[in-house]
C-alpha cells in the first residue's frame, strides 16, 4: 500500500489548509474597502491589513523553516493553526470596538490581528507545499497533489471575494464587524484542521538543521538573488491588480456585492491558468512560460490603462438580495486588468524553478528566503496606494507595469545561471 493511500486524511487536511491560506490572505483586500469608508482615510492607510499580513512573511520566513527543522511538519502546522486562530480572533475583536470614538484603536487592533494571521499564513505555506509532495510520494504524484492544492487555493480566493461582496453590499455603510461571518468561517476551519491533524499520523522525513550561514551562499548565485527580487515584485502584480480594481469599481459607484463577484473573476482566471500550466508544464520550459506571461501582463495592463473609459462591456455580477445573476457594465480596460490572473497563475512556480536551479545544498534556505520575499506585497501595495492618492487608480497601475517589466528582464537575462 502506498503512503498516499495510507494518509488520505492528512492529504485532505493539507489541501484544506492550502485553500485556507488563500481565503484568509484575500480577506485583506475587501477589508481595505471597509476601512476606506470608516472616515477620511487615504488609500495608503486603507491597506493596513495587507501591510500586517505580508510584513509577517519578512519576520517569519526563515524562522518557519527552523520550526520545521526542530519540530517536524505536523507540530509546525499545529503551531501555525494556533497562531492563525489567535489572529482571526483579534481581527474579530477589532470589529467590536466603537469606530467613531476609537478609530485609531480599531486600526491598531486590526493591524495586530492581520500581522498575527500573516505569521500563520507564512508557517502554513512552508508546511503545505513540501507535505503534499511527501504525502504524494514525490515526483509526478507529489507534483499532482501540489497542483490540486493550487486549484483549491484559487477556488477559496474566488469564494472569499464572493462572500465578502455579499457582506459589504453597501460599501459606504460597511463596518469591520460586517466581516464577522467570514472570520468565523476561517476560525472554524482552523479549529477543525487542528483537531484532525492532531489525530492524524504523518510519516515525516528527517530534517536537516536550517543554518543562517547558508543565506550568504545562496545569495552568491546571481540568478537566485535576482529571482528573489522577482518574487518580491511579483507580489505587487498578483495582489495589486485585483486590489485596486476593487477600489476603482467601488469608487465608480458599483454595489459592493457586484464588485465582489467581478473581482472574483481575477482569481477564477488564476484557477484556469494553474490548470493549464499544470497540463503543459512538462512540455514548456519555465523561462519560456515566464517570458510569455510577463509580455502578456504588460500588454493587458497597458491596454487597460489606455482603453477609453466610455467603452463598456457587460460582465456577470450577482444581486445578493434577489439571489440572481445580473450583467454589470464595466469599462473595457477593467476587463483587461481582470485577465491578468491568467498570467500571474504560473509566475510563482516558474520563477522559483529557475531561481533554485543549481543551488544544491542551498535549496532549502533558498525556499525560506523566497517566503521572506513575499513581504514585497506590503511594500508594493504601499507604493501603488501612494501613487493612487497622488493621481488616480488607473495611473497607479504604472507600478504593476514596472513589476512586469522586471520579471520579463529576469526571464530573458537574469535567470541564466551565472555563479558569482
Amino acid at each position: 500500500m502506498s503512503q498516499q493511500k495510507k494518509q488520505w486524511g492528512a492529504i485532505i487536511v493539507m489541501i484544506a489548509l492550502f485553500a485556507m491560506i488563500a481565503f484568509v490572505t484575500n480577506l485583506c483586500t475587501p477589508m481595505a474597502t471597509i476601512i476606506k469608508n470608516q472616515g477620511p482615510i487615504s488609500n495608503v492607510l486603507a491597506q493596513i491589513g495587507n501591510y500586517g499580513n505580508f510584513v509577517a512573511y519578512l519576520v517569519m520566513g526563515i524562522p518557519a523553516g527552523m520550526l520545521i527543522s526542530k519540530f517536524g511538519y505536523k507540530k509546525t502546522a499545529l503551531i501555525g493553526l494556533a497562531v492563525g486562530a489567535t489572529g482571526i480572533l483579534i481581527q474579530w475583536i477589532s470589529g467590536l470596538l466603537d469606530v467613531e470614538q476609537n478609530l485609531g484603536l480599531v486600526f491598531a487592533v486590526y493591524l495586530i490581528g492581520a500581522f498575527i494571521a500573516g505569521l500563520c499564513m507564512c508557517i502554513l505555506n512552508c508546511v503545505v507545499n513540501p507535505m503534499l509532495n511527501i504525502l504524494g510520494g514525490g515526483g509526478n504524484s507529489g507534483n499532482q497533489l501540489i497542483q490540486l492544492g493550487g486549484v483549491f487555493n484559487s477556488s477559496a480566493a474566488v469564494a472569499c471575494y464572493i462572500l465578502m461582496g455579499a457582506l459589504i453590499a453597501d460599501a459606504t455603510k460597511a463596518k469591520i464587524a460586517d466581516a464577522t461571518p467570514a472570520l468565523m468561517i476561517a476560525l472554524a476551519i482552523f479549529v477543525v484542521a487542528f483537531i484532525v491533524i492532531s489525530f492524524t499520523k504523518i510519516e515525516e522525513p528527517e530534517q536537516a538543521p536550517v543554518q543562517l550561514s547558508l543565506i550568504k551562499g545562496a545569495m552568491s548565485y546571481r540568478h537566485f538573488a535576482l529571482g528573489a527580487l522577482a518574487i518580491f515584485l511579483y507580489m505587487g502584480i498578483e495582489v495589486g491588480v485585483p486590489n485596486f480594481v476593487q477600489q476603482y469599481l467601488i469608487a465608480d459607484g458599483i454595489p459592493g456585492g457586484t464588485v465582489g463577484m467581478l473581482v472574483a473573476v481575477y482569481w477564477f482566471m488564476m484557477l484556469i491558468g494553474r490548470l493549464v500550466g499544470a497540463s503543459i508544464g512538462s512540455k514548456i520550459s519555465s523561462r519560456t512560460m515566464i517570458t510569455t506571461v510577463s509580455i502578456a501582463t504588460l500588454v493587458l495592463v497597458l491596454f487597460g490603462m489606455f482603453a477609453p473609459t466610455d467603452i463598456l462591456v457587460s460582465f456577470p455580477g450577482v444581486d445578493w438580495g434577489r439571489l440572481e445573476v445580473i450583467w454589470q457594465p464595466i469599462p473595457l480596460g477593467i476587463f483587461s486588468f481582470l485577465l491578468v490572473g491568467l498570467c500571474t497563475s504560473v509566475m510563482w512556480g516558474a520563477i522559483f524553478n529557475l531561481a533554485v536551479e543549481g543551488l544544491g545544498k542551498f535549496t532549502a534556505i533558498a525556499s525560506g528566503i523566497f517566503m521572506t520575499m513575499v513581504f514585497g506585497c506590503a511594500v508594493m501595495m504601499a507604493i501603488q496606494a501612494a501613487v493612487a492618492d497622488a493621481t488616480d487608480y488607473i495611473t497607479s497601475f504604472w507600478v504593476v507595469v514596472f513589476c512586469a517589466a522586471y520579471i520579463l528582464f529576469y526571464a530573458l537575462v537574469g535567470s541564466k545561471p551565472v555563479k558569482k
